[in-house]
């Protein structure tokens, strides 16, 4: 079988000959390290990203079978982004930074972490119409002009892209990418800002929704009328951290889960039947809202200090709820006998059926080469 094809059996609970071993990626700092080891060149560290050439061959090195996060990608956010510029600078080398997305952000020499916003451009009705709105208005450059993935090549959409996803001819499951339908508004208000816009102006948040929702509506129309063929769909979120949501989940279902359920439905009649969706953090309260509305596995299902697994929600919702990741990524930094127990405990998992292992998020710089490959090749033997 190909990895194609047996990581869609499992997904679809049909025989298979072996389990798929995939990933979700690294840090930027974790390729740096094993070049300067010795395991990549200086190149490969650099040139990485999800789904491009690069990461097949990285992957490859280290026994996985493909990054999950391989899908062609429209663009389904602000177009064009904000232009980048320093607003300040501090004497201990911090900057404020205006941002793409039009926000203001304190950068750090070294920091790795995410930022700390300092302001929003999107504040009320005059901000968005002024800077935002008219950036998330449909276009067909939005598609044409987007990466395919063939072989070791990228290729765009309108010259030799999509005659390769009017094809069967890949050996890797290749998503649709969905977008993001509330994600990326938080990253634009900012948590407390979209707090206080719901309550301040609804109307004006709900046209936010509804305007985000549309856009990604009428990309996936756009890619599917063309005739392109893809193995599963992928939504981005991100909205949960470790205790929950960050938005309201009666709002979140509300406003949100119908803008969901219009476009899964529009998914399924092109046959597409598996729509994964990436949140990081404590899901539980979300997962209602997207399992109704047509998404149907969960990725990167956190370990997290919550102890996250696909378990207890296939217990809730039954075999329809898949799930691509819940790997402890940590036991990379440790030793062979906890990646065996890691392995052990995933097994088991494995066995619900429907389910496929994971790193629960970029594999991170304290992460050993050697154990890395190690996992890669006990999973082959054991998970079968």
């Amino acid at each position: 079988m190909t990895n194609r094809q047996r990581a869609m059996a499992i997904l679809r609970y049909q025989a298979y000959d072996r389990l798929a071993i995939v990933n979700f990626g690294y840090w930027r700092e974790t390729l740096q390290k094993w070049a300067a080891e010795g395991h990549l060149s200086d190149a490969e560290a650099l040139s990485w990203a999800d789904g491009n050439p690069t990461d097949a061959a990285i992957s490859q090195k280290l026994g996985f079978d493909f990054n999950w996060y391989s899908t062609f990608t429209p663009c389904i956010s602000l177009n064009p982004i904000f232009e980048s510029r320093v607003i300040k600078e501090f004497p201990d080398g911090s900057q404020h930074v205006l941002n793409g997305e039009g926000v203001i952000v304190l950068s750090k020499p070294g920091a790795g972490s995410i930022p700390a916003e300092i302001q929003h451009t999107l504040v009320d009705r005059a901000s968005w119409e002024e800077h935002y709105k008219w950036r998330f208005q449909f276009s067909p450059q939005r598609i044409t002009t987007a990466l395919v993935r063939i072989g070791d090549t990228m290729i765009p959409f309108d010259q030799g892209g999509l005659k390769f996803l009017q094809t069967d001819e890949r050996d890797y499951p290749y998503g649709l990418f969905c977008g993001s339908l509330y994600g990326q508004i938080r990253n634009i208000l900012g948590v407390e800002g979209s707090c206080y816009l719901m309550m301040d102006d609804e109307d004006l948040f709900d046209e936010i929704i509804r305007t985000v929702g549309e856009l990604s509506y009428q990309v996936a129309k756009f890619v599917l009328e063309s005739g392109a063929k893809f193995d599963f769909a992928h939504f981005w979120e991100d909205i949960c951290f470790k205790n929950g949501p960050l938005i309201t989940p009666g709002v979140f279902d509300e406003k949100v889960g119908p803008h969901y359920k219009r476009i899964t439905d529009l998914l399924k009649t092109y046959g597409i039947d598996i729509v994964s969706l990436d949140c990081d953090g404590k899901i539980d309260a979300l997962i209602p809202t997207w399992f109704n509305n047509g998404v149907n596995t969960m990725f990167p299902i956190e370990v997290g200090t919550w102890n996250a697994s696909i378990k207890p929600w296939r217990d809730l919702y039954g075999k329809n709820l898949r799930g691509v990741g819940g790997m402890n990524k940590t036991v990379f930094a440790r030793d062979r006998s906890t990646v065996d127990e890691e392995i052990e405990r995933l097994k088991l998992l494995v066995e619900l059926g429907g389910f496929i292992p994971c790193p629960d998020h970029r594999i991170a710089p304290d992460a050993k080469w050697d154990l890395v490959r190690y996992y890669c090749d006990r999973m082959r033997k054991v998970c079968c």
